[in-house]
Order: C-alpha cells, then sequence, then structure tokens
C-alpha cells in the first residue's frame, strides 16, 4: 500500500511538470508580431529540425522556448571534455559522488552560458518581426528565455530526483508527442477519400513494421561472457548470467540526432550566403540531390563511433575484469582482452551504424509510396526518441516497483 502510494506521488510530480513546462511554451514574448514570425519560418529546416525537441518553441517564441536543448548540449560538452581533460576524467571515474556534483555543477553553469547566447542570437534572429527593437527589447528578451532555460533544467532534475524516468528525456519525449496531432491533422479532411484510407492502411503497416526493427535495435546486444577466478576448476559451475553486455546501438539516439542537425547545415548556409557558387555546392548536399544520402550515411557512422567511444572504453572494462580476477574465456587479460573488446564493439558499432542509416531511409520510402508526406515533423529521429524513453520509463516504473515489493519483504 505504502508503495503504491509512493508510485503515484512520483507520477503526478512527474505529470504536473510536464503539464508546467507545455504551457510555459505558449506564453509569449511581448513585443514581436507572431503571425508574421510564424508564417516565414515555416519551410525553414532547421528551425523545423528544433522545434521537435522544444515543442513548437521555436516557431511561438514563448518564455520556454529554448527548452531543454541548452542543457542536453551542456551535457553533451561536457562528455566530450571529460575524455579529453584529465582532471574532468579524474572528476567523474575516481571522485565518486562528490565528483559527480561537481560535474553537475559545472554542467549547469555552462548550461546559463550557453542559454545566454542562444537567447542573443534569437534577440538578433527576430529582430525584422520585433515592433520597437531597442536594448531594453533585448534585454527583456535574453533574460526570459535564458530564465525560461533554466528553470527547464530545475524541472528536469526535479522529475529524475523525485518523479519517474529521467526528466530531460522526457520533456523532449512530451515536445515530440505534441507535435503528433498536428501532422495528422492535415490529412484528416481526405479520410473518405478510398485512395487516402488506402494510403493510410499502407502507412500503419509500414510505421508498425519501423516500430518493431526500432525497439530491437534498441534493445539489441552482444552477451561477452565472463569467468571468475573462483570458477576456473569449476566449469560445470559456470555461471551463464555472468557477462558483459554490448549493445548493438551504444550511442541511443544520439548519433541520429547530430546526423540530422549536421545534414540541414548546408541547406542553412544556401540561406544566409548570397553567393552563387556556395550554393550551388550546397546543393549537392540537400535532400533528393547526388550526395545527400551518402552523406547521411558517413555522418551516422562517424557519429555512431564517437558516441560509442564516450560510452564504453574497451581499455577501462578490461582493467575493471582485471582487477576482480575475471576474464574473458580463451582471451587472455590485459592487452588481449582490450584489443578483443575493441574488436567486437567496433564491429557492433558498425552493424547498428548501418541499421540505424536504413531505418532512416524508412520515413522517405513511405512518402514517396504512399504520396503523403505524413512524416514530416516525425522522422526516424524522433521515433527512436519516443521509443527509447517509453522503454526507459516503463523499466524504471518496474524496477522501483520490485525494489520496493523487496524492502517491504525485507520490513
Amino acid at each position: 500500500m505504502k508503495s503504491t502510494l509512493q508510485l503515484k506521488q512520483k507520477l503526478f510530480i512527474t505529470i504536473f511538470i510536464l503539464v508546467v513546462a507545455r504551457c510555459g511554451i505558449f506564453i509569449p514574448i511581448p513585443g514581436i508580431d507572431h503571425n508574421s514570425f510564424y508564417n516565414s519560418i515555416g519551410q525553414n529546416e532547421v528551425i523545423n529540425f528544433l522545434n521537435i525537441f522544444s515543442g513548437g518553441g521555436f516557431s511561438t517564441i514563448g518564455i520556454f522556448a529554448l527548452g531543454i536543448v541548452p542543457y542536453i548540449n551542456s551535457s553533451i560538452i561536457i562528455q566530450i571534455l571529460s575524455s579529453i581533460i584529465p582532471d574532468l576524467e579524474n572528476l567523474q571515474k575516481n571522485e565518486g559522488e562528490t565528483g559527480r556534483q561537481k560535474i553537475t555543477q559545472i554542467t549547469r553553469f555552462l548550461t546559463l552560458l550557453w542559454a545566454i547566447l542562444q537567447s542573443i542570437a534569437i534577440a538578433f534572429w527576430i529582430k525584422p518581426y520585433v515592433f520597437n527593437w531597442n536594448y531594453y527589447f533585448i534585454t527583456d528578451c535574453i533574460t526570459t528565455l535564458t530564465t525560461g532555460s533554466i528553470i527547464i533544467m530545475w524541472f528536469s532534475e526535479v522529475i529524475t530526483e523525485y518523479g519517474i524516468g529521467n526528466g530531460a528525456s522526457l520533456l523532449i519525449f512530451q515536445n515530440i508527442v505534441s507535435g503528433i496531432p498536428k501532422v495528422l491533422v492535415k490529412y484528416t479532411s481526405h479520410l473518405y477519400d478510398k485512395e487516402t484510407i488506402k494510403n493510410f492502411g499502407i502507412v500503419l503497416i509500414l510505421f508498425t513494421l519501423m516500430l518493431i526493427i526500432t525497439i530491437l535495435i534498441q534493445e539489441c546486444k552482444r552477451k561477452i561472457a565472463i569467468l571468475s577466478v573462483r570458477q576456473l576448476g569449476k566449469i560445470q559451475e559456470f555461471n551463464p548470467q555472468s557477462y558483459i553486455p554490448l549493445k548493438l546501438n551504444q550511442g541511443g539516439v544520439m548519433p541520429l540526432v547530430f546526423a540530422s542537425a549536421t545534414i540541414t547545415l548546408p541547406t542553412y548556409i544556401s540561406q544566409i550566403i548570397p553567393n552563387q557558387i556556395i550554393q550551388n555546392l550546397c546543393s549537392i548536399f540537400m535532400p533528393n540531390h547526388l550526395l545527400y544520402t551518402p552523406l547521411y550515411l558517413v555522418l551516422i557512422i562517424i557519429f555512431s563511433y564517437f558516441y560509442s567511444s564516450l560510452v564504453l572504453n574497451p581499455k577501462d572494462i578490461s582493467n575493471n575484469l582485471k582487477k576482480m580476477g575475471a576474464s574473458i574465456p580463451n582471451i587472455r587479460p590485459g592487452a588481449a582482452t582490450n584489443s578483443y573488446l575493441e574488436k567486437t564493439l567496433n564491429k557492433l558499432t558498425l552493424l547498428g551504424a548501418i541499421f540505424l542509416f536504413i531505418i532512416g531511409l524508412v520515413p522517405s520510402i513511405i512518402t514517396n509510396i504512399v504520396h503523403m508526406n505524413i512524416f514530416q515533423g516525425l522522422g526516424i529521429t524522433s521515433l527512436l526518441i519516443l521509443v527509447s524513453v517509453a522503454i526507459d520509463t516503463a523499466k524504471q516504473i518496474q524496477t522501483y516497483i520490485i525494489s520496493q515489493q523487496y524492502d517491504n519483504m525485507i520490513e
């Protein structure tokens, strides 16, 4: 009974914060001609991509327009710096809880700096749509957007600590889900058309298939058995539960997020630079052109290897196995184990990147088959985020219930 009440409290806190965060997006910053601004950015691919993570915040320029984006950017930067700067790496690996708190504090300060920079960029970007653009408006805009971003960061931490699931992931999840009705509403007026019903049936089948494959990729892992010193003379007592799980997709959704963001840069550059040579060069990297698909594949592979190196370090795993007196069967401890893990991880990463690329092409294939751009605003990046967050949150709820039952048994 007590565990059920605590779970309800956690769910209430999570849902309440998500609702407040969603409402804040629709509280507009005053002094902007929002109608003309919204109409002018409708076809901007970069803004449409950012809107996926802000829930349309970059279209409305509300007080929570930046959303969780600065916090995510800061967390990624800290992850990268931790693998480069020895002091940060020491804080993260050897200082325990104190080190993690310091890393969190650094991430918060970096989020503040990042939010200020993005707020300044937005204040100058929306200048043509502001009624009275002056230093007072710039100051108000920067202060409002930065404060909103810090509040969202605090919301995410409150959800993570007192609610259910990862706060940052759930905020992104909510923003993506909020865009689905807009996509579907575009096609409701043609629901009684036989051709449209047929196309919807095809989309539903392909979408379900894509969802199943996505879940398999997210959950697929290679189990590398390990053998402890105590088991060396007792092979019959080998524990099949002792293994190292290496996921097929170590980087999760992040390789697709960054590949999708990077692939939009040629379009953005061609819009802001009027030079004809640069525009012609950028055009070959745009959708439906020669090098778009190969570039997309290369970017996914590069970011997959990059994030795989951040998530798992074969040398650290090898050292930890050596400290625990464990080893991989038929593999010598030390350098041989490190080499074996590196080769295995490289193969898995390449295979996972190719799978991500194939799934990433499915929306465009569906669009060409049914001639309906129903996946606009709901690409494979969004789908992967939805699937991974839903699975992780469900696992956390299940783990919480099991832990509470275990505590009750002890009492």
